[in-house]
């Protein structure tokens, strides 16, 4: 691949990546997510940043949204909002410039990290799951 004329990824196409990363996710594990909606930002809201204590946009490349599945999310109660994950592209292509994986491999750990938050998972519980591995 020649790199002088490479760009990052725009939204649409950093969109449809981390749709094919979840469709190679096993179908068991795709099942489990339900009706989940896979949304693509720039950065996470300021908002977003303050109520979770986050100073720097950049410290943010994901974030579960909704009703996980521990807290009862397949009651499907009326007026419930849809479970959500969000990837921040530019976090991610940030953290995807200064380590040595590749592109979709990031997008994938994120995306399979919020997933884990769906399914009632901590931080701490992801961490020891990926140390186990």
């Amino acid at each position: 691949m020649r790199w002088s004329g490479a760009q990052a990824p725009d939204l649409a196409v950093f969109e449809q990546i981390a749709a094919d990363a979840f469709a190679r996710l096993p179908e068991a594990f795709r099942a489990l997510c339900g009706e989940i909606e896979l949304r693509v930002a720039d950065l996470a809201d300021e908002d977003v940043l303050i109520e979770l204590g986050i100073e720097s946009p950049f410290e943010l490349m994901g974030l579960f949204e909704g009703v996980g599945l521990a807290q009862g999310a397949a009651a499907g109660w009326s007026g419930q909002m849809p479970n959500r994950i969000w990837l921040y592209r530019r976090a991610i292509l940030d953290y995807w410039c200064a380590y040595e994986e590749t592109l979709g491999a990031v997008i994938t750990h994120v995306l399979v990290h919020e997933i884990g938050h769906h399914f009632g998972l901590s931080d701490d519980d992801m961490e020891a799951i990926e140390a186990a591995n």
